[in-house]
């Protein structure tokens, strides 16, 4: 995972932060793997009948694929299958391939966070998929 974290991420986790996060009960992730190999994941933290998406990442060279939809989607399945009433998520204004593919499963804009990332301080996008 952290390897992908930092190919994909302009502000990638560390691996403290990788292991602290497995550590929380709350915290899940699935991965999306390709001949053996991990090629992406999704990270999730789950709260009483919430998920929260914080990150989703496939790898460069093997984006535009379909995979990040299918690891969504399988997210979204599990979601209702565990009565989960939103998925939350926050992503950067300027990633507009992300924003495209969040609104297509049927996430809606619902807020901004000024100048959330501290590498540019561009803002974070707030969506919200009701279930």
């Amino acid at each position: 995972m952290y390897d992908i974290e930092r190919q994909c991420f302009p502000l990638p986790w560390s691996e403290e932060q990788c292991a602290a996060a497995f550590g929380q009960k709350a915290f899940s992730a699935l991965g999306l793997f390709r001949d053996e190999a991990l090629i992406g994941y999704i990270s999730v933290y789950h709260t009483l009948d919430e998920l929260e998406i914080l990150n989703l990442a496939v790898l460069p060279n093997e984006r535009r694929r379909g995979y990040g939809r299918r690891i969504l989607g399988v997210v979204l399945r599990l979601a209702r299958k565990m009565a989960i009433s939103k998925i939350l998520l926050e992503v950067r204004v300027g990633n507009k391939p992300a924003i495209c593919l969040y609104e297509s499963c049927g996430f809606k804009r619902e807020g901004v966070r000024k100048k959330y990332y501290t590498d540019t301080g561009e803002d974070a996008l707030i969506y919200l998929c009701s279930i």
